[in-house]
């Protein structure tokens, strides 16, 4: 496969149509090479073709507008300080990213399982897997949200295995990290506006840990990816498409051949409120991932150091050291003695 050299155009990144797999061998070439190029080159792309209804999606957001406009005393009561899972609504301002209040609220929600505490010899990531947590007013959520879990799983499953196939690499190379035991992660999230003290941080600059991260975004803005000429540039909302991005883990996986890019929202203006869907196609929690075979690792440039950020070789330290970061209500009250001592 030819990697296609692109001139950047920060106005809008690039398009990617997944139907064009299923029309014929030129189509499903041409999706190859916009692919390879737009994982290679940018790390994020706009997907269309990808097989979700317009109907399944107002569904959802219908649901996720409905949880917003519940009583606060219903969400909260949904707190996610109340699960070692980290399962349940955050109150805006309770998130860090960064190190810095990222003025947002959300659900978190995951693979509905049972709760589950690791023995004295099993790794502390097992806390990540159990139930959520759902509110009694609005049972529709629990069917939309874990209906909307599935159908991604099918729609990143797919996209994964196509983009493996651009870059040269066996479609099928890490099925065996995902399948029953996965771990995908939803979030809800509404910006409310504009915080009191005139921060923009809706959500701080940072990468995604996971493999392909599909956000379902409205039509307010202020997604901002950071491009090659290192700022931060706006993702204009595309009617019926998903924004996508790789994780960490495609970086690793590729010794930095695929990128993981910093990305960002910055607060709505005023009191304008936001909403989005990020869906995180994460595989098992014990998962290793093992480096790529595939034909252009040799031009690999590596992969991106940051100290302040350690990789592991299994994926669930990778999410608990993440979660521990971003929830330090929930880390300090329920792992306590998973976290840093505070130097005297």
């Amino acid at each position: 496969m030819t990697h296609l050299s692109t001139t950047p155009s920060y106005d809008q990144l690039p398009i990617i149509d997944l139907s064009a797999a299923d029309r014929g061998p030129q189509a499903r070439s041409l999706l190859h090479a916009q692919l390879h190029s737009a994982a290679h080159d940018v790390g994020f792309f706009q997907l269309v073709g990808h097989g979700i209804t317009p109907d399944e999606t107002a569904r959802l957001v219908a649901a996720t507008h409905a949880f917003f406009r519940l009583p606060e005393a219903d969400r909260l009561a949904l707190d996610n300080v109340n699960s070692p899972h980290f399962r349940g609504y955050t109150r805006t301002g309770d998130e860090r990213t960064g190190g810095s209040r990222d003025w947002r609220d959300q659900l978190d929600i995951g693979a509905e399982r049972p709760a589950r505490a690791p023995g004295p010899d099993e790794p502390a990531y097992w806390w990540l897997e159990g139930p959520n947590q759902w509110p009694a007013a609005l049972p529709e959520l629990r069917t939309e949200a874990l209906a909307w879990i599935d159908r991604l799983s099918l729609v990143a499953a797919r996209l994964l295995r196509e983009l493996l196939t651009s870059i040269g690499a066996p479609a099928d190379f890490y099925d065996p990290v995902f399948g029953a035991h996965a771990h995908p992660h939803l979030k809800l999230v509404r910006y409310p506006g504009s915080a009191g003290d005139g921060a923009g941080q809706g959500v701080g600059a940072h990468k995604d840990y996971g493999f392909l991260t599909l956000l379902l975004q409205d039509r307010v803005g202020g997604l901002q990816v950071q491009r090659e000429d290192s700022r931060f540039h706006e993702v204009p909302p595309l009617d019926d498409a998903f924004v996508v991005n790789l994780g960490e883990l495609l970086e690793v996986a590729t010794d930095g051949y695929l990128v993981a890019t910093n990305h960002r929202v910055v607060s709505p203006a005023g009191a304008t409120e936001r909403f989005s869907v990020p869906f995180f196609y994460n595989p098992r929690l014990d998962a290793r991932i093992e480096p790529l075979p595939f034909p252009h690792a040799a031009t690999a440039p590596g992969v991106s150091d940051d100290p302040t950020n350690p990789l592991f070789a299994e994926y669930g330290y990778n999410e608990l050291k993440g979660k521990l970061r971003a929830h330090p209500p929930v880390a300090r009250r329920h792992h306590a003695h998973l976290l840093a001592p505070t130097p005297a």
